[in-house]
């Protein structure tokens, strides 16, 4: 964005890119595969890392095949993994909008500089002018020969020291001058600088939404591929195993003596998660129709006036971290070692999350995943 943009020109630019932002983060852009009603088991998936099946490669694309014998712990282990890359790929999208989105409002910041800037340089020179053509107006000659030529010399002294006095202005005029047109050019290096920025986050959203799309198509072919009593037993499967991990965690005696009490931010941030439970998740979605799962995080603590990193990564390096036998109603855990899921602890050993596709805002065990560890929100 050259520094000479006109001011329709540089408003229009802002225009444009406040209107792309707004298309690339708008939630019909955010691809979803139909929502079938959840199994029986409202839980997530099982409480192992997920991990590619047998004869299978993580990451698989679309047109992916169970294997021949459709071993149903088999098909679970690459359902997991399925899921699991759309969700990191997810977490990927949503840092990649949420950086477009402070970009966009730098450039648009930024427009407006220039823009005042450019009306600021204009009024400097023409005050620049007009100082110009005074001093042309006077002829241009030395003080001393104005002395001689003037018919009341005492007068001419006494307009000695506005002389002066408009010469020091002079040479503020044209101080601020130069430095308009030096901030002008700054402003067009860093829309410059922003615009980039702005366009590699626009192609990372776009390979990260190719990427969810690729693993939630191959999860719900593989899926349809099953007989309705396999998918039963599947389901069944996934229950079992929540339900294993679950009363594995609490066996370890974690959260004996917790006593940790929801403070009031967090009691609110709990009332709006569970308030959501039924909602459908959709990966991009925060709200307030269906969820991911740093989406239903980040806008529960929203909802109690508590910012908190948009991705359940960021919300692992940037907030507080605590103790698994310190957390208290209203954390966060994360789980996974890449941090590639968020839920909200509720208390008693349970979470309220919005677990994967085709799946809904639900109650879960605590331990019912790999916990990574617990972050702190409004600490």
């Amino acid at each position: 964005m050259a520094s000479g943009t006109t001011r329709g020109g540089l408003i229009a630019a802002a225009v444009t890119v406040v209107c792309a932002v707004t298309v690339l983060a708008a939630p019909g852009m955010a691809w979803a595969g139909p929502n079938p009603a959840p199994s029986a088991s409202a839980t997530p998936a099982p409480g192992t890392t997920p991990g590619a099946a047998p004869g299978t490669t993580a990451g698989a694309g679309a047109g992916t095949t169970p294997a021949p014998s459709k071993d149903l712990q088999a098909v679970r282990a690459q359902l997991d993994t399925l899921y699991h890359d759309a969700a990191v790929a997810t977490d990927a999208y949503n840092a990649a909008e949420e950086a477009a989105k402070k970009q966009s409002a730098a450039l648009v910041e930024l427009a407006r500089k220039i823009v005042k800037g450019r009306e600021r340089l204009a009024e400097l020179k023409t005050r620049a002018g007009a100082a110009a053509a005074a001093q042309y107006r006077t002829g241009g000659l030395p003080d001393e020969a104005h002395l001689l030529l003037s018919d009341n010399p005492q007068e001419f002294l006494d307009g000695t020291g506005r002389v002066l006095q408009g010469q020091k202005a002079t040479k503020g005029l044209l101080a601020e001058l130069t430095q308009t047109q030096q901030d002008l050019e700054q402003y067009a290096e860093d829309a410059s600088a922003q615009w980039q920025k702005l366009e590699a986050n626009r192609k990372a959203k776009a390979k990260a939404q190719k990427r969810i799309e690729q693993q939630i198509a191959a999860a719900e072919e593989l899926e349809s591929q099953l007989e309705k009593q396999e998918k039963e037993r599947l389901a069944q499967l996934e229950k079992e195993a929540a339900q294993q991990a679950q009363t594995a965690w609490l066996d370890t005696g974690v959260l004996k003596g917790a006593q940790g009490k929801a403070t009031t931010q967090g009691a609110k941030a709990v009332r709006f998660a569970t308030a959501q439970m039924g909602k459908p998740y959709e990966w991009g979605a925060e709200g307030p129709k269906t969820f991911d799962c740093s989406g239903l995080t980040s806008q529960a603590w929203a909802s109690a006036g508590v910012p908190v990193p948009r991705t359940s990564q960021e919300q692992w390096k940037q907030l507080p971290h605590v103790a698994v036998e310190d957390m208290r109603p209203g954390d966060l855990i994360i789980y996974f070692k890449d941090a590639s899921h968020v839920a909200l602890y509720v208390g008693d050993g349970t979470i309220v999350h919005a677990p994967r596709p085709g799946r809904t805002v639900t109650l879960a065990g605590a331990g019912s995943m790999p916990i990574l560890g617990v972050v702190r929100p409004g600490a």
